[in-house]
């Protein structure tokens, strides 16, 4: 900044000096006074540097701030029909926040991964392509006591409470095994809003419609989903349920009904424990459910064991499981790593999977 500045004071002065210059015998000392002129020269010289400060501090804007993350596995499962060799995926998310009142945000979610995580749906994929792409938009902001979002593919349940406090290795555990429910996703356009008691209790109810424009928002050809849910959470203790409703764009609904909980002991040395229960009737009735332990402190990390139906069964059916083991710990503060395994039961072989997942945020 230093040399830009005498870059900016040094055609000044030449321009200063040449008009004496010429006009000599017209010019009176009281007519002409450089310090002044320079001083004003090196003010808006300085302003013009504490502008351009400002704008390599705050980047692209002072209210919006950016977030980033990179998610890698590298593993293998034994049993895959596909490839049972050693492979590699990511993916890396960008977050944009930005906030207008100091009470509202606007975010904005873009993606990139491997190119086969978009088709493979083993649990090391990730649900990314390689393209760079906007996975989500919504803006968030209170409406007297209510916490609304709104937004385009985003899930109704980004305003849902939930219970479970289960720290999951695979997708499916995230929810506590209710991923159609009180995890339920979005079907395009959503609109979904909360209201927190001051006793503990909550409820939030959303809706979502396809967003795709031959198709049009809330009619007979979209999906139109909807959903409700309350939740109670105390010191020790937390339940909660939903109920969802889809038409699935067909005369048929189908609906879900979701619990799950969780109870933590006073004693680090005990596990969290989290549960879950999810029915959905499409005509046929089907089940699943979930139990999950978790032990918070466990040397430098932490330790999770799970067990839970590979999905929602019928009664008639044939019932598989799914069981996972990992253990989590924070290198620093910007990366966590955790080792695990899981083993899925199916049809035909069972599948084994060994897989080191690495976790960065800055």
């Amino acid at each position: 900044m230093k040399l830009f500045k005498s870059l900016l004071v040094a055609p000044a002065t030449l321009g200063l000096l040449a008009p004496l210059s010429a006009t000599a015998n017209e010019v009176t000392l009281s007519d002409f006074n450089p310090a002044e002129e320079l001083a004003v020269t090196n003010s808006r010289v300085d302003g013009l540097e504490a502008r351009l400060n400002n704008f390599e501090a705050g980047g692209f804007s002072e209210t919006t701030s950016a977030s980033f993350s990179v998610d890698a596995t590298i593993g293998a499962i034994d049993g895959d029909t596909t490839t049972e060799a050693t492979v590699f995926e990511y993916q890396y998310n960008i977050g944009l926040t930005t906030s207008f009142t100091g009470e509202d945000s606007l975010d904005v979610a873009i993606d990139s991964g491997s190119d086969s995580a978009a088709t493979n749906d083993n649990p090391m994929a990730f649900d990314t392509g390689s393209s760079l792409q906007v996975d989500g938009v919504t803006y968030s902001f209170p409406v007297g006591g209510l916490s609304m979002i709104v937004g385009a593919d985003t899930d109704i349940s980004a305003s849902f409470t939930g219970a479970c406090t289960y720290s999951a290795f695979t997708d499916y555990m995230s929810d506590c095994g209710t991923g159609n429910s009180l995890g339920v996703g979005g079907s395009g356009v959503t609109a979904t809003g909360s209201y927190a008691f001051d006793s503990g209790f909550s409820l939030a109810a959303g809706l979502s419609s396809t967003a795709d424009s031959t198709v049009g928002i809330l009619t007979e050809e979209g999906t139109d989903t909807y959903g409700i849910e309350a939740a109670y959470s105390a010191d020790s203790w937390a339940l909660a349920v939903a109920y969802i409703s889809s038409d699935m764009a067909t005369d048929d609904e189908a609906t879900v009904w979701g619990v799950n909980g969780s109870y933590t002991f006073d004693s680090t040395s005990l596990p969290t424990i989290s549960v879950g229960y999810e029915t959905v009737d499409t005509g046929t009735d089907a089940s699943g459910y979930f139990v999950g332990l978790t032990w918070p402190e466990v040397g430098p990390g932490s330790v999770s064991l799970g067990a839970a139906t590979a999905g929602n069964f019928a009664d008639d059916a044939t019932e598989y499981m799914t069981y996972e083991a990992s253990y989590s710990y924070p290198v620093n503060d910007g990366l966590t790593i955790t080792p695990g395994v899981f083993i899925e039961e199916t049809a035909g072989d069972d599948l084994t999977g060994i897989i080191v997942k690495s976790s960065f945020s800055f």
